[in-house]
């Protein structure tokens, strides 16, 4: 059987600012500021072509920058399904990041928002072993529909199918119980440490993991530079240690970790190994600029990025 993985989600415009100093209101930051290609969706197929997998990713960009973000989806080894929105702007995210790496997001999903079952092409599916979908998709009614409709032809057809929740504040407003039981067709979950918590009401992460592995067989929970835990039918089974990296930006490591493990599992690795794969692949993430929900695609990184003193010295000149 064919290994080839569709994702479908978003793409961004990503406008990151790195301050040194705590964001003053009503006045002027001094801040280092450059423009990227990205989004969650984005950033896991094109991570997981720089691994290696075969990957298609089903998407929606705007009139503004669709031309843009396609050429770079094409450069970095993806096979996008991108249609250009004529009345809306591609998204654009403002990612504010602090010397810690930490990072806070302004978001206008714009032609994102708008993705829908018209995008929907059952050939989609040709060669393919796995379905990942970013939660984003789902959280707007067009989007939802699509997703239904992904699931249902990926299940089908035999297919696995993987969620990453993508964001608290999209699930609170979405409604848990909605979330768990519009994606019930997953067998794989993939949530960070905040949004497993939320989705479960859990205590810990592991209790979290056992809970949601419950409802979709298998569970992993992101634990940043903790690491990360898989659990199986309600039992942890495998675990694994961060990587240790300086960190630059956070930006992208959940969807370069979701990347990491979902190619190698696709290749045959075992649990722990495709654990270790993801946190791999995180680890690499949080030392560029512009990676978490809108990553620098990582073709791009080694020509565009360099040590952040570097950059900012370019950036002044």
């Amino acid at each position: 059987m064919s290994a080839g993985l569709l994702v479908i989600g978003d793409v961004v415009t990503d406008v990151v600012a790195l301050h040194g100093a705590p964001v003053s209101t009503g006045t002027d930051t001094a801040a280092d500021i450059v423009l990227r290609p990205g989004g969650s969706g984005a950033n896991t197929a094109s991570w997981a072509a720089h691994l290696g997998a075969d990957v298609r990713l089903l998407t929606r960009v705007g009139f503004d920058t669709g031309e843009w973000h396609t050429a770079e989806l094409t450069k970095a080894g993806v096979r996008p399904h991108a249609r250009v929105d004529p009345d809306h702007p591609t998204a654009v995210v403002i990612a504010m990041v602090d010397v810690t790496g930490e990072r806070s997001m302004l978001t206008n999903r714009g032609a994102g928002g708008r993705i829908s079952a018209d995008d929907w092409s059952p050939d989609l599916l040709d060669g393919v072993r796995h379905l990942h979908l970013s939660g984003y998709t789902l959280f707007a009614e067009p989007g939802l529909e699509l997703a239904r409709l992904a699931m249902a032809a990926a299940s089908s057809l035999g297919l696995t199918i993987s969620v990453d929740p993508a964001s608290t504040g999209f699930l609170r407003d979405f409604g848990v119980e909605r979330f768990l039981t519009e994606t019930a067709p997953a067998r794989l979950i993939i949530p960070n440490r905040d949004e497993a918590l939320l989705l479960t009401g859990a205590a810990t992460p592991q209790a979290a993991a056992s809970a949601l592995s419950l409802r979709y067989g298998t569970a992993v929970v992101k634990l940043g530079a903790e690491g990360a835990i898989l659990a199986t039918e309600g039992r942890v089974t495998a675990a694994t240690a961060g990587r240790e990296r300086d960190v630059i930006d956070s930006t992208g490591a959940g969807d370069a970790f979701a990347a990491g493990f979902l190619t190698a599992r696709l290749r045959g690795g075992s649990d722990l190994a495709s654990l270790e794969a993801g946190c791999s692949a995180g680890a690499d993430a949080v030392a560029i600029v512009g990676d978490a929900h809108g990553t620098v695609w990582v073709p791009i990184v080694f020509t565009l990025f360099t040590p952040i003193d570097s950059l900012r010295r370019r950036l002044h000149h």
